[in-house]
């Protein structure tokens, strides 16, 4: 192993960790909105079986289609290409986004909901016996609860949509495995340059699993012997 060679490349692939980044936050932030429109879809039979249908195909076929998918297959229809989105779908970026976005809800969907049948009924009786509206009783007890027992599966799923971001290579956006791929064409030395992308994808991944046990313990401090 040259070492010289090694902290080069491994600031080289550094400068795609911001894109790196700005593709996983997007896409679990855009998958959370639209995870949580489809569980409000399940309270009608008809919205409940969109929101399968909808489950069942991005989670039932590989990112790496979907991210072809919408990269080279909307381009195949003339009204998609005289539309005003367009602009945005053509460009790598916004394909390789939208398609975590709609992978991403799928599953944060599968484990909002999960987290949504373990409220307490009590709870939400409590919450309604007070005089809250349902709005209310959504955003104050019945969403926190939600999320601190879907935190966990949350966390893995954080992590998921971090390695898959690298997916997004496959069409040129240049975040630390595209770069990592262009180094390897220009070297041949594909070793050292995917150990210093793994190595950065792990570091990634430590940090999602501090952060997610630090909340952990913020939102349900008797669980760890600690006050509020």
């Amino acid at each position: 192993m040259d070492t010289g060679f090694l902290s080069t490349i491994f600031v080289q692939l550094l400068k795609g960790v911001p894109l790196t980044l700005n593709l996983g936050v997007l896409a679990l932030l855009g998958g959370g909105c639209l995870a949580l429109v489809l569980n409000l879809l399940r309270v009608t039979r008809t919205g409940d079986a969109v929101a399968s249908a909808y489950v069942f195909v991005f989670r039932g076929t590989p990112l790496l289609i979907q991210i072809f998918m919408i990269y080279y297959g909307l381009a195949g229809f003339g009204f998609i290409r005289q539309s005003v989105l367009w602009p945005f779908l053509r460009e790598p970026y916004w394909c390789g986004l939208l398609a975590l976005i709609l992978n991403d809800a799928a599953y944060t969907s599968e484990i909002l909901r999960g987290g949504l049948r373990a409220v307490p009924k009590g709870a939400v009786e409590a919450g309604r016996v007070s005089g809250m509206t349902r709005l209310a009783i959504l955003r104050r007890i019945t969403l926190p609860i939600a999320f601190r027992q879907a935190l966990p599966a949350y966390s893995n799923e954080v992590i998921s949509i971090l390695k898959a971001t690298a997916l997004v290579s496959t069409i040129t956006l240049m975040e630390v495995t595209g770069i990592a791929r262009a180094a390897v064409s220009e070297t041949w030395r594909a070793v050292e340059i995917f150990l210093c992308a793994a190595a950065i994808y792990l570091a990634l991944s430590l940090l999602v699993t501090r952060l997610t046990a630090w909340a952990e313990r913020r939102l349900s401090p008797w669980q760890f012997g600690e006050s509020p």
